[in-house]
């Protein structure tokens, strides 16, 4: 990006020791994002933002100025957007015998959370009373965000977004937060525990990351407390920011995390290696092997036998509630639950750890209206009762690494869940649409047999809920982009034509020659399940996006269509209003192209930016004038 009038200068640089954090978040308040500003006569600054820090690092901890790559992009950095990129603070909430559970320090300190807000993490941050977590224990959750609040990332930054798979994008409405909880005897106090948790709130869905930064910080932060938190969130102040597709190094307290963040161009199924290289330096490398995944079969090993059935469900969005011993089987279920349909991404709430004190409570217990399009994990005995009327409820003991072949358990009725205490099991009257898959549960048997390793059985299951998605996906996928104008229907006098409207009706009738059979070997009732989907939140939420992108693909076209014309001689046959006119429309498009990203290569709008340019030294010198000041010209 180049700033008019200001030459292009370095990065600012992580300073070498953490500068007081209550001045550090002066800087942040004057705050001027200028990722969107272009150059006067030039074509639009952002269209392909360049690496910005090259994603490296430099390898000992400093601010990875890009290792001579183009840094333009973030010329707006300050300090604390690189922290920001990745997190929106962190937290400490402790157990006060007068207050209860209480937040205790929020770093940095210009944070902004809301009463509210720091309600949910007091609650959430801290085990039901009942699970008796002992020791140090970690876990998610996931709350809603004040409403009416201004998003304060840099602009760039905020612009990775779209370079992400769409079940790892941001939704800007949540939070997530990340948990490191410890309780411990204590005898100097008057409870007799030590009680503290370490939480981590960010946007950013990377529950793997976040899950390895709290084990390294955690234990060393109780010994050392405040000083070396604030030591902390420096190391953070000088990551990379999280470019999807790039290899990240981010230092934190003396180890480098090697981690590479998914991009949507990525094969769905494919993880790249993230290999351990020597540090030079001597400093301790640590490769992530991903950073959203969790470990898919250690949380379905106790209902595995189900997993076909919790897919469509999971599928057609019906209502779920995880019953478990403590949050950490809770969390680690429900993450399961919504990544099972990856790479669709599931498009209603879903609450790792769910607690009676949410804000939601009464809104997802009432038994006035339907339980909600919702996947809630809870560990509290009252929601057997409270949540009995939901359809389908999954109870889980307590997670362990499989050494027997767990024994096949039929689907319970749920007049059977009485408490907590009931046997683990699926309690529902749900009767699944495809006939059940044997060949995925023998194969998973017979790797608990062999004592495979829990992450090949992860792989194994992955790659079948891929498979089986992928099976479900393709047919849609294909009826969608023939509701596509064909390219020889865009004219550049025009505007462009829309999309063709999607008829149930239609793609039914395509399922008979193109349908799941091609690509799986499932029988059963797959029109039935189509005809339920059609009608469930996750099918809105990939039709729209479907929708979006076909939308920004003829817009894109338009565009290209308008500068293969010659408008120059066009303005010379029509009169000076239409030509006027005609300027500040294509102006419109340039403007548009950028807010809303579309696909274009920047050669295209520098050739569009040059027809407005001549166009208008080709008319009478006031003309010249008003038009040279309008808009991005």
């Amino acid at each position: 990006m180049v700033v008019p009038g200001g030459a292009a200068r370095p990065l600012p640089r992580g300073p070498a020791r953490p500068l007081p954090l209550a001045a550090r978040g002066g800087a942040r308040r004057r705050r001027c994002c200028r990722a969107r500003h272009v150059t006067r006569g030039g074509a639009m600054a952002l269209r392909e933002p360049g690496p910005c820090s090259g994603g490296s690092g430099d390898g000992g901890g400093g601010a990875g100025a890009g290792g001579g790559q183009d840094a333009e992009p973030c010329l707006a950095l300050l300090p604390w957007d690189r922290f920001s990129a990745w997190l929106h603070c962190v937290c400490v909430v402790g157990f006060d015998l007068e207050l209860g559970q209480a937040v205790e320090v929020i770093y940095p300190p210009h944070s902004k959370l809301t009463d509210k807000e720091k309600t949910s993490i007091c609650y959430l941050s801290f085990p039901d009373s009942n699970s008796g977590c002992l020791g140090d224990t970690q876990f998610c959750f996931r709350f809603r965000r004040s409403p009416g609040r201004k998003v304060s990332l840099c602009c760039f930054l905020d612009q990775l977004d779209r370079d992400l798979p769409v079940y790892l994008k941001k939704d800007p409405a949540y939070y997530y937060g990340y948990v490191y909880f410890r309780q411990v005897r204590d005898k100097s106090l008057k409870r007799g525990y030590f009680q503290k948790s370490l939480v981590l709130i960010s946007k950013l869905p990377y529950v793997h990351l976040f899950r390895t930064v709290l084990k390294q910080i955690a234990p060393e932060y109780f010994e050392k407390s405040e000083a070396f938190l604030e030591a902390v969130c420096s190391d953070v102040d000088r990551w990379p920011p999280p470019i999807p597709g790039e290899i990240l190094h981010l230092p934190i307290m003396g180890i480098i995390m090697k981690l590479r963040i998914p991009t949507y161009r990525d094969k769905p199924g494919t993880t790249q290696i993230v290999q351990n290289m020597h540090q030079a330096n001597a400093q301790i490398s640590m490769a992530l092997p991903t950073v959203h995944e969790v470990d898919l079969f250690r949380c379905f090993c106790p209902v595995f036998f189900h997993i076909q059935m919790l897919w469509e469900l999971v599928l057609l969005g019906e209502p779920l509630v995880v019953m478990a011993p403590s949050p950490s089987e809770s969390s680690e279920t429900v993450l399961a639950l919504v990544s099972c349909i990856s790479p669709l991404k599931y498009c209603s709430d879903f609450r790792p750890y769910f607690t009676i004190h949410d804000s939601e409570f009464k809104e997802y217990t009432t038994r006035t209206q339907a339980p909600p399009s919702v996947i809630l994990g809870v560990t509290n005995p009252f929601f057997a009762k409270t949540l009995q009327h939901w359809p389908h409820i999954i109870r889980i003991g307590d997670i362990k690494l499989p050494g027997d072949v767990p024994k096949q358990v039929k689907v319970k009725k749920l007049k059977n869940l009485k408490t907590l205490d009931s046997k683990p099991g699926v309690y529902t009257s749900y009767k699944p649409y495809l006939n059940k898959d044997e060949e995925i549960v023998k194969q998973l048997q017979k790797g608990v047999q062999q004592k495979r390793p829990t992450e090949a059985q992860s792989v194994i299951l992955r790659r079948y809920f891929l498979e089986l998605t992928e099976s479900f996906i393709i047919p849609l996928e294909r009826y969608v982009a023939s509701l596509m104008p064909l390219q020889k229907c865009i004219s550049p006098w025009k505007s462009p034509p829309q999309l063709r409207h999607f008829s149930q009706d239609e793609f039914m009738k395509t399922l008979e020659k193109a349908g799941p059979q091609l690509t799986s070997g499932l029988k059963g009732d797959w029109i039935g399940l189509y005809r339920h989907f059609l009608k469930s939140p996750n099918f809105d939420g990939w039709f729209r996006s479907r929708q979006k992108e076909m939308t920004q693909k003829l817009e894109a076209l338009h565009l290209e269509a308008l500068c293969n014309e010659n408008l120059v001689f066009w303005s010379q046959k029509h009169t000076e209003v239409e030509t006027v006119d005609l300027v500040l429309k294509l102006k419109n498009k340039l403007l548009q192209a950028d807010r809303e990203h579309l696909p274009v290569k920047t050669d295209t709008l520098k050739k569009l930016q040059a027809h407005i340019h001549d166009i208008i030294l080709a008319l009478p010198d006031d003309l010249q004038d008003i038009l040279l000041k309008t808009g991005t010209t």
